[in-house]
């Protein structure tokens, strides 16, 4: 519940059903394949979903109780959260909100629909009603462990969570052979796989950063409002430039990289190590997952949590992550 000494912080959630065949048959339309053979940035775990929304919807109104609004940012799609929220933080139920894709591109509905969870964040700052400082999850990032405000802001600026990285010349070197070769020997053109570092990498040259960059991770992400707005607003040609691709593509800048880059460029320092960690469950056994939450249990640090592309691992294994995350959040959900 709003504490009113508490400064207004809310919460951003992009979710989307990758199932729901009313969104498969929209993709179908911008596909030059088969669903089975996605140009890359299309793979369909991008958006499946397994319980994820209402876990990382759960671990907000559990560990970071002061958040005002949380916002479900949705393509034309219903979470059903609201019976989860209702069972367990009944007074919390009005200040879970559903916005839809046509709110955000307001001004931008020729952008429309996007697959594309870069486009998305790009236009979270058009959200109705949206406080100044705001926290952005992707659904599969959940909050393990109480945080406080501090934990995301300081002295009314955003925690930057990360850490500098050289710029990633060998991935590009690596990318730009591949790229040729392909050309030269197998006489076709492929699209560059999508890089969440290049991706990162991009933004921070946008801002002049040649030398470094600040490269964070799957973690919930501090973010300022205005600073968004303001820069969207005074290079529309550079929103509307990143916003054109239908699936994530490689030359795409990353919002939060933008915001980061931004922020340390206007003086702000709140430099902090992740405190995340990290699961990505497919080709992996179960000693590999109770080695993650035991390593959750040891280390206090660990605030957040990312379990990245659940869908594809095995039945066994997608029991034993719920299992897992039903425990953290003192929850009962039905195990899919």
């Amino acid at each position: 519940m709003e504490n009113k000494k508490s400064p207004k912080i809310d919460a951003v959630i992009a979710w989307v059903d990758g199932s729901d065949p009313a969104l498969i048959k929209r993709q179908q339309k911008y596909l030059k394949f088969e669903l089975n053979k996605n140009p890359p940035g299309a793979e369909k775990t991008r958006f499946n979903s397994l319980n994820e929304i209402k876990y990382c919807l759960i671990s907000i109104l559990k560990f970071a109780p002061y958040l005002r609004k949380i916002f479900v940012v949705t393509d034309q799609q219903d979470p059903n959260i609201y019976p989860l929220v209702q069972k367990y933080f009944p007074k919390r139920v009005s200040d879970i909100h559903i916005v839809d894709h046509l709110e955000i591109f307001e001004g931008f509905e020729s952008f429309l629909p996007t697959f594309n969870s870069i486009c998305i964040s790009n236009m979270l700052w058009k959200i109705k009603g949206l406080s100044e400082q705001f926290i952005y999850f992707n659904d599969d990032v959940f909050i393990v462990r109480p945080t406080n405000p501090s934990t995301f802001f300081k002295n009314n600026k955003p925690v930057l969570r990360g850490k500098w990285r050289l710029p990633p010349y060998e991935r590009i070197l690596w990318d730009k052979t591949k790229y040729f070769f392909e050309k030269l020997f197998m006489g076709v053109e492929k699209v560059k796989t999508p890089s969440f570092q290049i991706n990162q990498w991009n933004a921070a040259k946008l801002l002049g950063f040649n030398f470094r960059f600040f490269m964070s991770g799957h973690i919930p992400l501090a973010l300022n409002k205005k600073k968004l707005e303001e820069f969207f607003t005074n290079n529309p040609e550079i929103l509307k430039q990143n916003i054109i691709y239908r699936f994530r593509s490689y030359n795409q800048f990353n919002t939060v990289s933008l915001a980061n880059h931004i922020e340390y460029n206007k003086g702000n320092f709140n430099l902090v190590s992740s405190n995340g960690l990290y699961i990505k469950p497919y080709k992996r056994n179960d000693d590999y997952i109770l080695k993650k939450f035991l390593n959750y249990q040891k280390d206090k640090e660990i605030l957040f949590l990312c379990v990245q592309s659940l869908d594809l691992a095995s039945k066994s294994i997608q029991h034993l992550v719920q299992k897992k995350m039903n425990e953290i959040l003192e929850v009962n959900l039905q195990i899919l």
